[in-house]
């Protein structure tokens, strides 16, 4: 959205109102042919009940399905809230001007072959933004298919449902995947509300329809708003509306799908080489609470599993019913490798369990029914779980197939009254999508969503397990010292001097081990006796001081420093030598990048090998909370190298996590630095030195 038009709230509102719930639509290109997008726009709009105004326009026609028609825009009785442009190409700017000139709110176009085709249509483009930004008037499109509300179903193409609100809504830059993702989402008992998708997006994005859509949510909203983007234009408004809807409990499901230009990456440093075109998005999403897929699949299986719990879930813990073995086992296996829990059951429950269950029956978990299994027995063992195991299980995973035993349809209604009463969330699993396909038809008429593959559904569990809405409160960091930080970097731009360097990183709190510039080899021996063997020896000048071979470890005496001297000095571009204290311990890296609109990208990992091959990392967006900071650090796949292994001692975590606030803290407070690498942060316990640190302003 331009960032001068709608820059008010009360702006805002007027076009959420036009766009939204239009107390007249024009509809430009309307006609009597169904087959037609003006037909067909016009016909879904009168048959899905619209209140307000319809105002057809077409040259040719007097009357439209049953509305009177205008000849041209011009003779329209007033300008109206919303238009649907629905006209070949050629003739959209003119509609536009006209539209424009009579004071018209808001206008979606249809029509295709603009900027998606070529240059000429791209320019085209830009006469539209000129025209809407003269006339302050909201512009959807082009090359949109619609918007679906409570007021009015204005959409021409893929599937046009009754939407009487419910489970989910949609915002889209895409309306073949609003399509695909409702045909899928239907069959599988979710409900929609508003949908709406923004073709090409030339004024309006999907980070502005999240703002309205933030700003005007309220009780009638769906729990749950899936997004799908090709950019991220405007991270800033992403991030805090998605935040902020998250705190109001909306869960947000996303795709973010394409290449991400995050800005140019200097290959100074490890963050900025290691950080691949898509981090930047990954790290967006997880601060902003987005739930992030890769597909409309688990886009689907995500939002089923979010309606039927009705949220998402407070842990990880699961208790599996089923009535066959394999697919009792192999979601287990999946549960496993996502982190989940199978909650061991009590002596009272397996007891109570063997009472209603037959001999053969397992009563464990998973809880193997057999194929014999009844509507009683399934209602009994809900009862019982609901009786024994409340406070251990925080969701039932129910995976029915067709044995041909029992009648599944009494089945399948006693799992869907369950999934009303009983107050831990259960999921259906409802693998016989051919057999019994009329039966869990009659389960999704009663509305209510369901599966049809075990490991899917325990991907979808894994992703909502335990997520958390409540607003962190960044802490105070004691020591943390801005004043000096501004002075260190004041007026510097480039690689800092390592004196910069150790300025900024004092400045933030963080322990530097003893160390000493030697710039004259004559005080060399003066230096040593003040740092003490064993000793470190660093060329000063080059960035990369491991690449040209500038770091001599475990320096002993006088002797190995004067030898350590002579070979440091003929690198080219060195300045000088850094004496330091040699520090044992385990090693990590810490670093932060900037990327562009994005902020700075705060990178954690296990140094040496782990960094540098395996490349064993993560990522977050600066600032950091102390939950994000210790995430990032348990989310390492060598985390237990940090805790010692082997008889060595490991890591404080909260000294590291500590470490990780300080380093976001000062990115976020001098956004001029481009890059920092502390690498390596090494020592073991709570005595932890940044041993090395580059900084480029």
């Amino acid at each position: 959205m331009n960032s001068t038009l709608f820059s008010t709230l009360e702006s805002r509102k007027i076009v959420f109102q036009h766009l939204f719930h239009p107390k007249s639509i024009a509809v430009i290109g309307a006609s009597n042919n169904g087959l037609k997008p003006g037909g067909r726009v016009i016909k879904k709009i009168k048959e899905h009940g619209y209140e307000g105004k319809l105002w057809p326009v077409n040259p040719t026609s007097s009357e439209i399905v049953g509305f009177k028609a205008y000849l041209s825009i011009d003779q329209l009785p007033a300008a109206p809230d919303l238009a649907i442009v629905a006209i070949p190409s050629k003739f959209v700017l003119t509609a536009l001007r006209d539209l424009a000139a009579m004071g018209t709110g808001a206008v979606i176009v249809l029509t295709a072959g603009f900027g998606e085709k070529d240059e000429a249509g791209k320019q085209s483009e830009q006469e539209m933004l000129r025209i809407a930004a003269r006339a302050n008037m909201a512009l959807i499109g082009p090359n949109c298919s619609g918007f679906l509300t409570k007021t009015y179903k204005g959409k021409f193409a893929g599937i046009v449902p009754h939407l009487p609100g419910g489970a989910v809504d949609v915002i889209s830059g895409s309306g073949a995947t609003v399509d695909y993702v409702m045909e899928m989402g239907l069959n599988r008992g979710l409900s929609f509300g508003t949908v709406v998708n923004l073709g090409n997006s030339i004024q309006m994005g999907v980070e502005d329809l999240l703002e309205l859509y933030n700003e005007n949510y309220g009780p009638d909203n769906a729990k749950i708003l899936m997004l799908y983007m090709e950019t991220v234009k405007k991270p800033d408004k992403l991030l805090y509306h998605a935040g902020t809807l998250v705190k109001k409990g909306c869960t947000i499901v996303g795709i973010k799908s394409g290449a991400t230009e995050a800005g140019e990456r200097a290959a100074a440093s490890h963050t900025g080489a290691i950080a691949n075109s898509d981090t930047a998005v990954a790290a967006l999403f997880e601060k902003a609470g987005i739930i992030r897929v890769t597909g409309r699949s688990m886009m689907v299986d995500v939002a089923c599993v979010l309606a039927a719990a009705k949220g998402p879930l407070k842990g990880n813990r699961a208790c599996i019913l089923t009535d066959a073995g394999g697919p009792g086992v192999m979601m287990s296996d999946e549960l496993y490798r996502r982190g989940m829990i199978l909650a061991p059951l009590k002596k009272k429950t397996r007891s109570l369990l063997a009472r209603v269950l037959p001999a053969e029956s397992s009563f464990l978990n998973p809880i193997d029914m057999l194929p014999s299994r009844t509507p009683e027995q399934i209602k009994a063992i809900f009862e019982i779980l609901e009786q024994e195991e409340l406070d251990t299980i925080d969701v039932i995973a129910v995976l029915l197939g067709n044995s041909g035993m029992s009648p599944n349809d009494e089945i399948y209604r006693e799992v869907a009254d369950a999934m009303d009463t009983c107050p831990i969330p259960i999921i259906p699993m409802l693998s016989s999508i051919t057999s019994c396909e009329e039966e869990i038809q009659q389960v999704v008429h009663l509305g209510k969503c369901y599966l049809p593959d075990e490991v899917s559904l325990a991907r979808a569990l894994a992703r909502i397990a335990g997520r958390s809405c409540q607003e962190e409160i960044l802490p105070d960091l004691e020591g943390y010292d801005k004043t000096v930080i501004a002075a260190a970097v004041k007026g510097q731009t480039g690689a800092l001097t390592p004196e910069k360097v150790a300025q900024v990183v004092k400045g933030c709190g963080l322990k530097l081990p003893k160390q000493c510039e030697v710039r004259q080899v004559d005080a060399l021996p003066s230096a040593c006796q003040t740092i003490g063997f064993p000793l470190v020896m660093k060329v000063m000048g080059p960035l990369h001081k491991s690449d040209v071979g500038g770091v001599k470890v475990g320096i002993r005496n006088l002797q190995e420093a004067k030898e350590g001297w002579e070979a440091l000095m003929q690198i080219p571009d060195a300045k000088g030598v850094l004496l330091q204290t040699m520090v044992q311990g385990t090693e990590v890296i810490a670093g932060a990048s900037r990327e562009g609109d994005f902020g700075h990208l705060i990178m954690f990992g296990l140094g040496g090998i782990y960094v540098e091959v395996l490349k064993d990392v993560q990522f977050a967006l600066a600032p950091l909370s102390p939950r994000e900071s210790i995430s990032m650090i348990r989310g390492i796949k060598s985390y237990a190298v940090l805790e010692g292994v082997r008889g060595e001692a490991g890591m404080d975590i909260d000294m590291l996590s500590d470490y990780l606030q300080r380093l976001a803290r000062l990115v976020t407070d001098f956004p001029q630095i481009s890059e920092i690498d502390l690498n390596p942060i090494k020592g073991w316990g709570k005595a932890l030195y940044s041993v090395d640190a580059r900084i480029i302003v």
